[in-house]
């Protein structure tokens, strides 16, 4: 049995642990977008097939995410987390040598998007939301605000590198980056709080007292009683609704990630100042995520789901406005909007799933949600590659992705997580 001091402290670790780990995996990931413009310049493919990388890459995560689900809820996430840091450090490092398109499919595409999404918001979120249940929207909104810091930092310091020593050296670096700090940093994690004989959210009463660790939220009491596994939730409505609103959100988020600096850099912004635009939208996410998880704490992860997915819409109807008038005020109120709104999502993807299928196999169930929603994730940037090509404009798919950004919002509201499990700010009026 550990201490009476550490129940509290230990699933905070685990916040700063994951805090870390995303602000550089999901940074690696995310360098896509920087590295994406030298090596079109390099090699003049099209732009379709180019970006088709980032989201060949995320086909290749959504297909493995059921199995790290499965991975996770057996082996823990220490094993999935030095998983994803030697996939995405081999990819990286091997990227330096691309010289065919399949080469950067098979490096920053599947090597790295196989990492990331260990490392990323789903790896994070098959386990973090077993620490918390009072506090679990501000500990998710917490940990994954590390994407900011991480994007600030690294984001500049990887364009810096690609101009001055060019692109294959910034893949390097941050190969040789993930490996060092990672690897040794991973090895703190631990599945869930009762394997340490402790509850979540620090508490202190004995872990054999059924209602330990738990606030009384439960609304629909036959629901949560079912022991659900992955065939189960799959013949429900709300399975499908979490997966079209995952699907449609993440669709939105990765097609502005991924074409956004190239966007940019043609309607006249500098290159340097198109990346301190990338790095400052996961900035502006910090304030967001860890407020809006907060709230959705008192108020309800629909509500907060709705608000980012409006930030992703204004975010778009910005860009476009851009076009023709390409001020610096749209552009950091884009930046805002995306960052401070938009990445709100993150504070509640792991939170929604969970208050409606909690239980021992909740891995299988959210890795495989994470998996349709990846896949969103993987058609956004190739559908807006794409569709340049075809149109020699961004504006069809900018508009898509508005389309998109509002059904998403939608389809969390037909899920209807309030339903099964109030949030903690709620318990009192239920």
């Amino acid at each position: 049995m550990i201490s009476r001091r550490l129940p509290f402290f230990y699933g905070w670790v685990i916040v700063a642990v994951a805090f870390v780990t995303m602000g550089v995996g999901v940074s690696a990931r995310t360098a896509f977008s920087l590295l994406f413009p030298p090596i079109l310049d390099e090699f003049g493919w099209e732009r379709g097939v180019t970006a088709g990388a980032f989201s060949f890459g995320f086909l290749v995560s959504a297909v493995l995410s059921p199995l790290l689900g499965r991975l996770m809820d057996r082996h823990g996430p220490r094993v999935v987390m030095e998983l994803g840091v030697g996939l995405m450090a081999i990819g990286l490092l091997l990227a330096a040598l691309v010289d065919q398109p399949w080469h950067l499919y098979v490096t920053l595409g599947v090597l790295v998007g196989a990492g990331s999404v260990c490392l990323g918001f789903t790896g994070h979120g098959l386990f973090l939301p077993n620490w918390f249940v009072r506090r679990r929207g501000l500990a998710l909104s917490i940990a994954f605000s590390g994407v900011g810091i991480g994007s600030l930092v690294l984001l500049p310091w990887l364009q810096l590198l690609i101009e001055h020593t060019g692109w294959r050296t910034a893949c390097t670096a941050m190969g040789i980056l993930v490996l060092v700090l990672l690897a040794p940093l991973n090895l703190l994690l631990a599945r869930r709080p009762e394997d340490l004989g402790i509850r979540p959210d620090g508490d202190q009463t004995p872990i054999a007292s059924p209602t330990a660790g738990q606030a009384d939220n439960v609304v629909d009491k036959a629901w949560a009683a079912i022991d659900w596994t992955l065939a189960r939730a799959m013949r429900t409505a709300r399975f499908w609704w979490i997966a079209a609103g995952y699907f449609c959100g993440l669709f939105a988020w990765y097609a502005v990630q991924v074409h956004q600096t190239k966007y940019l850099v043609e309607i006249g912004f500098s290159g340097r100042y198109a990346a301190w635009a990338l790095g400052f939208v996961s900035f502006a996410g910090i304030p967001g995520q860890i407020a809006l998880g907060h709230i959705s704490d008192r108020i309800g992860r629909e509500w907060v789901w709705t608000v980012g997915c409006a930030g992703f819409a204004l975010c778009y109807a910005a860009l476009l406005l851009m076009r023709d008038a390409p001020s610096p005020a749209l552009l950091w109120f884009m930046v805002a909007a995306q960052g401070i709104l938009g990445y709100g999502v993150t504070s509640v993807v792991g939170a929604i799933p969970a208050e409606i299928f909690q239980g021992r196999h909740y891995g299988a169930i959210f890795g495989t949600l994470m998996g349709i929603g990846i896949a969103g994730g993987a058609m956004g940037p190739w559908m807006t590659g794409a569709l340049y090509d075809a149109t020699g404009t961004y504006t069809l798919a900018f508009c898509i992705a508005i389309g998109c950004s509002l059904f998403s919002a939608v389809c969390i509201w037909l899920a209807a997580p309030r339903e099964i499990r109030v949030v903690a700010g709620r318990v009192a009026r239920r």
